[in-house]
């Protein structure tokens, strides 16, 4: 068998952690070869080691039969390898084309020949059928756009094995869409595509293979043809998972969270959110539908005091919090799980413990006359990294070192344990596997079941199903249909999405 990529017996140690051990990776050219693992499970170390960002203390690497030493990402290139990372690595204030060719710049007597890099990149574009402006600024492009960037830099630097670092986990069901047909025309066109990721639905769609690792170790390869979604998540997880997180009928007693008639603009001055009314009960969880761009991150940043709001009302348990501080609003009994767990959710370079406390770390006990008591600190990290199952070498270690999941876990952990009279879920199982998703949904479902409100922003529409006791779908800023989960679709949730309005007489839109 002839294969472009082996990676045989590889182990990859960290202090206090094998991240990858005696793992076995054999990737044929002209597939797409899923690496599936639970959030920490050691994917992304893997593909960082084929990479060159990472070096193995044991195992050897093969391109096309060739041993090779891959000892930085250049020589990765020159092997044909580009990897598009799950946090893009874009430069906002220049443009399309100025990333692209960033490195492997076209010149003509000493000067950057832009002309040249804007025919490349457009005519590399159209034949991959990644549609992009070459001369737009990456900080005014959408998500989907960026990601495109991402691999038109590895095509332009001619790869022909490319490993995508869970790509699906910023998109919105579209860019999902755009994205799975990309890569099925990068594969006719000859590539090969290594795609990390727990998403078993686009596994099942799009892979040929998979190769499972359960906690750094390789479990096998198994034909996408010859498996089912509840095989891989067994073989993920090493149990059987819930798809549909089971719950009784709701009781929702008075409101909690009131908007009346509330207009926030976005960053450039633009209403994005347009005389908005939402309530949310204690004792329900009231789900928001809606594609990316339609009001929602504005929505929560305005209730949660990270954004300016204009005309309107939002009032927590009966008292005004509009533009108040996010200090007092986090004590009026708000929690908040944020969309951007890195801008807003964590201190990357502080230690777990250190984000645990962030919004109480000058409250009696973790701190007494303005000194922190690390010691209570660093315990109640410990509880609730058992709790959340957050893996993670100690408490002590720094918020960056974690995967994605493990830190969108510690976020969780926090912001439950505070103990809210309304949660405010955004995004909460972005970039999760299943076993940490069937969880999640658990506890949400739990606080729900405490006598907690709940509102959840998802762009999964499976999610906003599953977990929702009523759904307010948002479009351009409205709230143009409330509907009963137990009576809608997700075909009529997409057309409700995109703007139609629901058929049904007095459907009312203030929820």
């Amino acid at each position: 068998m002839d294969y472009v990529i082996e990676m045989l017996n590889i182990r990859k140690e960290f202090p206090g952690i094998v991240a990858n051990d005696n793992v076995t990776l054999q990737v044929k050219k002209g597939e797409i070869h899923a690496l599936l693992g639970e959030n920490g499970a050691g994917k992304s170390t893997l593909m960082n080691v084929l990479f060159g960002l990472y070096q193995p203390e044991k195992g050897e690497i093969r391109v096309k039969g060739e041993p090779v030493k891959i000892t930085d990402p250049n020589i990765a290139n020159n092997l044909g390898i580009g990897m598009v990372h799950q946090h893009f690595m874009l430069v906002d204030p220049f443009t399309v084309t100025e990333n692209i060719i960033l490195g492997k710049e076209p010149s003509k007597a000493g000067r950057i020949n832009l002309n040249a890099a804007h025919k490349d990149v457009r005519e590399l574009s159209e034949r991959y059928g990644l549609l992009v402006d070459p001369e737009a600024k990456i900080a005014d492009i959408s998500v989907g756009m960026q990601q495109r960037v991402e691999i038109l830099k590895t095509l332009y630097r001619g790869a022909e094995i490319l490993i995508f670092d869970e790509p699906t986990a910023v998109l919105t069901p579209q860019e999902i869409r755009e994205l799975i047909t990309i890569m099925k025309t990068l594969v006719k066109e000859g590539k090969s595509i290594i795609l990390i990721t727990h998403k078993l639905k686009e596994i099942m769609e799009v892979c040929d293979r998979v190769t499972v690792i359960r906690k750094g170790e390789g479990i096998g390869t198994v034909n996408v043809s010859e498996t089912n979604p509840d095989e891989l998540a067994s073989l993920m997880v090493g149990r059987d998972v819930v798809f549909k997180t089971g719950k009784s009928q709701s009781k929702p007693a008075g409101s909690v969270l009131e908007i009346a008639d509330l207009a926030v603009n976005d960053s450039r001055g633009v209403k994005a959110v347009k005389g908005l009314n939402l309530t949310v009960r204690a004792g329900e969880i009231v789900g928001i539908a809606g594609v990316d761009g339609n009001g929602q991150s504005e929505l929560v940043e305005a209730i949660t005091g990270l954004r300016k709001a204009g005309a309107g009302s939002i009032k927590i348990n009966g008292k005004e919090i509009k533009n108040s501080t996010p200090r007092k609003i986090t004590e009026s009994g708000i929690s908040h799980i944020p969309q951007d767990r890195h801008k807003h959710g964590l201190v990357l370079d502080y230690t777990i413990g250190e984000n645990i406390v962030l919004q109480t770390y000058y409250q009696k006990p973790n701190s007494r006359n303005g000194v922190l008591n690390y010691r209570n600190i660093y315990q109640k990290a410990r509880a609730l990294i058992t709790e959340f199952d957050v893996r993670t070498p100690s408490e002590y270690t720094p918020a960056r070192a974690l995967s994605g999941g493990n830190q969108q876990k510690a976020i969780i952990g926090r912001e439950i344990n505070r103990d809210p009279d309304l949660l405010i879920a955004a995004q909460p199982t972005r970039g999760l596997d299943v076993g940490a998703i069937e969880y999640i949904h658990r506890r949400l479902i739990e606080q729900r079941d405490t006598g907690k409100a709940v509102l959840l922003v998802s762009f999964e529409l499976d999610e906003i199903m599953n977990v929702s006791d009523r759904i307010a779908v948002i479009y351009e800023g409205e709230i143009v249909a409330v509907v009963n989960p137990n009576e809608t679709t997700e075909q009529e949730l997409g057309l409700l999405m995109a703007g139609s309005k629901r058929k049904e007489a007095g459907g009312s839109t203030h929820v």
